[in-house]
């Protein structure tokens, strides 16, 4: 089949070519026309139906340009303001009418002309928001929304200075690659002395959240948060005791590799033990991977690199860098993280990241440019509902193409050593990553499921919990207040609460189509498209199985695709 990046943005038949979303009193109308207006024939729920998607798509895409724009600059006030007047202003006036439109939906005598299958995944979604929505929730949420944004701003501000110049957090962590092992140790302590003097701030807002986050599910009818946002997060397909199961196989199965990668890191440096500014380290002589220099560099080599994996991926950052959808250097006043942001109306997405020249920034590059590809594929699908996929497949897009590209990573390095290393770094991390994504779910279901814990209970249930998952390769004496607040680094607990495990679910998935690569890479990469491309029109295990992968996190399973990774990694000559 042929893929094309040549998005076109989606027509508008409902709304005037020039809308903006300005005022509640400029959106209103459109909102009660849907009301309002008769569907006497299943012609008329079908236009209906589009209307609604239309008006979905502008709005959404309004809202997400309020959230790129803010966290691009943090520091401007005047574009905090526009994403809280949205989230205060507009958007708890639209939830009341989203509500009686998905009641006219399934109240229509036509809905059950529709094509059910087509439609089924939707209009369980829809039913599943009708059962959760309670007006006494929507100050609540809009108060959450702006809640969570002020993560971005306490950590947007945190800079160090390192042999007299500023850096952001992400810039310094560079340093910790030096094979100078004071250095290392000088910026790890002054990052985590950084992190601490916002511990208190970011404590306080956390049981913020987690109370209002709380009353929101009492309101619903839940016992606990937890289930009130299993429902929300539209986990069909799996429960909280399959979540149990995938920590308990992470310790089984994971953890005994993750002690081999530590023991072999210490081989490698000659040191006596290995303590955590250690960890990226490389013996003196070797030199930092050193892929790019920069943003404009770094999206050069990535357009490169995908273009050998699909030539298709690469005309999809093309594209967004025609349309100016990327901002990938750190700075100071710039949010933290990465993410890529679908755009409903216009469909080619926006990426941001805080890349400083390091390896882990190609990682997130190409994860990013995953989710981009995912973005594109379902953009052409008919309505904006449609193109609304689950997490556990949208993170299959991105930690499959990870996996894809590094074959073509020789495009950002001119020394097949150099190449070795970076493969075993991206390998040693499909690993490693497990332990934390088990640690930050299983903090989560206990958070939400003790609502009212004080912060020193708190901290004592996450060291805990995060001794369960640590290596007992890392010496970390001497550490243990650095530890006692490591999970305030994690934006998602502020910002997307339990969203974490489908990280780990959807690393399973892109080992298998991995797996699949390396047996017939144009198989892969059609199951892969042919997958992504149906949005969320499908189950999760619908979706898995259009990829030619089973939905499964089973400890059997996990111990599978372990044995796939490690095989994988003696091949590079690395051991495990």
């Amino acid at each position: 089949m042929n893929y094309t990046a040549d998005i076109k943005k989606v027509p508008r038949h409902f709304l005037p070519e020039d809308f903006t979303v300005t005022t509640w009193d400029n959106l209103e109308p459109y909102f009660k026309n849907l009301l309002d207006r008769p569907v006497n024939t299943e012609a008329d729920l079908e236009k209906w139906l589009h209307d609604m998607s239309e008006l979905e798509a502008v709005v959404s895409e309004d809202a997400c340009w309020r959230q790129i724009k803010m966290t691009c600059d943090t520091e401007n006030k005047a574009l905090e303001e526009a994403f809280v007047f949205f989230v205060t202003e507009i958007q708890p006036k639209i939830q009341p009418y989203a509500d009686k439109l998905n009641k006219k939906l399934v109240e229509s005598p036509f809905t059950a002309e529709l094509d059910q299958k087509k439609y089924f995944t939707y209009l369980r979604s829809v039913r599943k928001s009708i059962e959760l929505f309670r007006e006494e929730n929507i100050p609540l949420q809009s108060e959450l929304a702006v809640l969570a944004q002020s993560f971005g701003t306490i950590a947007g501000k945190m800079t160090i200075e390192v042999n007299g110049k500023e850096y952001t957090l992400q810039q310094a962590a560079k340093f910790l690659e030096s094979h100078d092992r004071n250095l290392r140790e000088t910026v790890y302590r002054k990052i985590n002395e950084r992190r601490l003097q916002d511990k208190d701030a970011l404590n306080d807002l956390y049981t913020q959240l987690i109370q209002k986050r709380h009353q929101v599910a009492k309101n619903a009818g839940f016992d606990n948060y937890r289930d009130y946002k299993f429902k929300e997060l539209g986990r069909f397909d799996y429960t909280k005791e399959d979540c149990f199961q995938f920590h308990e196989a992470v310790k089984q199965h994971i953890l005994p590799l993750v002690n081999v990668i530590n023991e072999r890191k210490k081989k490698k440096l000659n040191l006596p033990t290995l303590r955590p500014w250690d960890s990226e380290a490389e013996p003196e002589g070797v030199t930092p991977l050193n892929p790019f220099s920069n943003g404009s560099e770094l999206l050069e080599k990535s357009i490169e690199c995908f273009d050998q994996v699909h030539p298709f991926f690469a005309d999809c950052l093309r594209k967004m860098s025609d349309m100016k959808r990327l901002d990938l250097d750190s700075r100071k006043g710039k949010a933290p993280g990465g993410y890529n942001c679908p755009l409903a109306e216009t469909g080619a997405p926006f990426i941001f990241m805080n890349a400083a020249g390091q390896m882990s920034d190609v990682t997130t590059m190409v994860h990013e440019g995953g989710h981009a590809v995912h973005s594109f594929l379902a953009h052409p699908l008919e309505l904006t509902s449609f193109k609304e996929y689950p997490m556990e497949i949208a993170e299959v897009a991105s930690m499959s193409m990870e996996l894809f590209s590094m074959d073509s990573w020789d495009v950002f390095f001119n020394k097949e050593e150099d190449l070795i290393r970076a493969k075993e770094h991206q390998l040693e991390r499909v690993i490693t990553i497990f332990p934390w994504i088990a640690t930050i779910d299983k903090f989560q279901h206990w958070v939400y499921e003790n609502p009212n814990h004080t912060v020193e209970e708190r901290a004592s249930k996450w060291m805990e919990i995060l001794n369960e998952f640590s290596s007992n390769v890392i010496d970390w004496e001497g550490l243990s207040e650095y530890r006692t607040y490591a999970w305030q680094r994690q934006l998602h607990l502020f910002e997307v609460p339990l969203y974490y495990i489908e990280y780990g679910i959807a690393q399973l998935g892109a080992i298998g189509l991995w797996m699949q690569f390396r047996k017939n890479k144009t198989a892969a990469l059609n199951n892969y498209m042919t997958s992504l491309q149906l949005g969320g029109t499908k189950t999760l295990p619908e979706l898995y199985s259009a990829a030619g992968l089973v939905f499964n996190f089973s400890p059997d399973y996990i111990k599978q695709l372990m044995q796939f990774v490690k095989e994988e990694m003696d091949k590079l000559n690395v051991h495990p």
